[in-house]
């Protein structure tokens, strides 16, 4: 019963992996992403090695690979960067911790060229370099006990990425490097971040955190297609069927795909823009280097945690709809509140966020920001880009200027 129910699960997420995903992808090409002009994107060879040799060390950077041990039993992968293409010695260089968001993995840091792509950028400007990848990703699906075969392995929500993963890596990170590192994260590895923030974890272990398409509240989020999938509750019809793993990544689908984005007159940024917005400034190629690397699995619990965040506007802990479910996990009826006005007041912050994004909806933004009313004055550093959407922040070709270098000036400060 449970073989048939993983079978009709797997080809119910398939189609609707693929209704979400083409449904929006064909269309005239625009010449905002005409490729004629544009340096190609990096395509790095697609290697079961690590991303320090599939990615990192092909572009010649120094590359090491790390291994964290939650404290739940899973072991997770880190990359760390410690000097440019320059060389040197690594010395005291200041750590940055870079967070990636939901369905994707450390690569998000690494898709476009050297002098584009955040992670180098920063390597080649003096940092020491520390990449992350969750619980569920292709790097990071060990355990101590459990297998990825197993229900338990994917029993578990952005919840525990706080409660586990977070704590873990940034003490590696500072455990190897005797310093406080930067922070930086993109979409839920902003939500990750806030959240331990408001519990008072990390702070002492941070130097300062980025937060790039900041996800807080997501109760007016405008892209269509993730608020269908929370309002027709997709994620809990997956569960129910049995599909403890949410992969998007299926062999047919990603090869579809592909196919279809080869094909004449077809412009897959339109692909990105569907779920994200319209971004401003992807280069055509781009998505062809995306479908190589992501989207990564997460577990579709978590999934069902972020609808559950869509349809109530809170930002609280997973709802087990169950008042006796909550109480034994909780000690109370209903799931608790992360409580953003209790993030610390002089922690120093850089926000930035983009009136095309359709995830990070710029209403949402604001009421993070209101949360934020009493941070200190100089602690608090907030970008508006008006033409940006979410995967811009990522990708786009022109964010090393207007995006990166004001944020490593922002590190300057600290």
């Amino acid at each position: 019963m449970k073989t048939k129910k993983l079978k009709t699960a797997n080809g119910l997420m398939s189609i609707i992996v693929l209704v979400l995903f083409c449904g929006s992808a064909v269309g005239l090409r625009p010449k905002l992403f005409s490729a004629k002009g544009h340096k190609a994107a990096l395509a790095p060879a697609a290697s079961d090695d690590g991303i320090c040799a599939s990615v990192v060390e092909a572009q010649n950077y120094v590359c090491e690979e790390h291994k964290v041990t939650t404290k739940d039993g899973y072991i997770l992968s880190m990359q760390r960067i410690p000097v440019g293409r320059s060389g040197g010695e690594p010395g005291n260089r200041l750590p940055v911790f870079l967070q990636h968001g939901l369905l994707m993995d450390a690569v998000t840091w690494l898709l476009l060229p050297p002098e584009q792509s955040l992670a180098f950028l920063l390597a080649d400007n003096g940092y020491d370099v520390w990449l992350a990848n969750t619980r569920g990703t292709k790097y990071s699906r060990g355990h101590v006990s459990l297998s990825p075969d197993d229900s338990a392995f994917w029993d578990w929500t952005w919840d525990e990425l706080v409660a586990y993963d977070l704590p873990a890596t940034l003490q590696h990170v500072h455990d190897q490097t005797g310093q406080k590192p930067h922070y930086v994260g993109h979409s839920l590895g902003t939500l990750i971040a806030l959240a331990s923030f408001s519990k008072d974890q990390p702070v002492n272990k941070l130097r300062s955190a980025a937060l790039l398409s900041p996800i807080a509240y997501v109760g007016q989020m405008t892209s269509p297609l993730a608020k269908n999938a929370a309002d027709n509750f997709l994620a809990e019809a997956l569960y129910w069927l049995g599909l403890d793993e949410f992969d998007p990544r299926g062999e047919a689908v990603v090869k579809l795909l592909k196919n279809i984005c080869q094909k004449p007159g077809v412009d897959c940024t339109n692909l990105l823009n569907s779920f994200t917005g319209q971004n401003c400034c992807l280069n055509s190629s781009i998505v062809d280097v995306f479908l190589e690397h992501e989207p990564q699995a997460t577990s579709t619990k978590n999934m069902i945690h972020v609808a559950q965040m869509i349809r109530e506007g809170t930002i609280a802990m997973y709802d087990y709809n169950n008042k006796e479910e909550n109480k034994k996990h909780y000690g109370q009826p209903n799931p608790p509140l992360y409580n953003m006005t209790s993030i610390p007041h002089d922690l120093p912050l850089f926000l930035s966020y983009g009136g095309a994004d359709a995830l990070s909806d710029v209403n949402d933004v604001k009421l993070l920001l209101e949360s934020l009313n009493d941070h200190e004055g100089d602690k608090l550093v907030v970008q508006y880009r008006q033409d940006y959407a979410h995967a811009d922040y990522v990708m786009g070709e022109n964010a090393g200027q207007v995006l990166y270098e004001p944020l490593m000036a922002f590190f300057k400060l600290q």
